[in-house]
């Protein structure tokens, strides 16, 4: 992983300006939205990270990416990133924004993946479940991820939480093999 002093560096700064703009709860989702997009596309991640492209043409990518689905902080946050060539480390460091985001709330995040999209009261009761496993109040974040097959993977800090078909087969192959 690139270097932590930079990346907190990078984190402070986005959190604070959505912050200060009033608009941390959306930046921070829609940030963590575009993070998980990043990482799931190999496409995107090449794009944003060569460093033959000129920072205004990737700049571009994600102004066409984000332009109108996304809030005008959210589409400058990632767009400074990017032209300072740091979009290599945009997951981390929307991930440490995520955290200090959280943790200014006294909330834990846990990042779960599903192969569906969770409804508001599956939502709810997977909160419940995990701030009683934990012990911790918890901000949910969800991402559709297909390849867990079915059931989820919950992360909370260095706790996982792996009820995914995908591990119950892993496992099933385990003791047969």
């Amino acid at each position: 992983m690139a270097d932590h002093p930079r990346i907190d560096g990078y984190a402070n700064a986005l959190f604070e300006v959505a912050r200060v703009e009033g608009s941390l709860d959306e930046v921070e989702d829609e940030l963590f939205r575009f993070a998980r997009t990043l990482e799931g596309s190999d496409e995107l991640r090449g794009v944003l990270t060569d460093p033959a492209i000129p920072a205004e043409r990737r700049k571009g990518v994600v102004d066409d990416l984000l332009g109108g689905k996304a809030s005008a902080i959210t589409s400058n946050l990632i767009s400074f990133v990017v032209g300072a060539g740091r979009a290599r480390d945009l997951p981390a460091i929307i991930g440490r924004l995520v955290d200090r985001a959280a943790a200014e709330r006294s909330r834990a995040v846990a990042e779960v993946r599903s192969a569906i999209d969770l409804d508001d009261d599956q939502r709810t009761r997977l909160t419940a479940a995990l701030e009683q496993a934990t012990g911790k109040q918890i901000e949910l974040k969800v991402i559709v991820d297909p390849s867990v097959l079915g059931g989820i993977v919950a992360q909370v800090g260095d706790t996982v939480i792996d009820g995914t078909v995908r591990h119950r087969l892993e496992q099933l192959r385990d003791r047969i093999g």
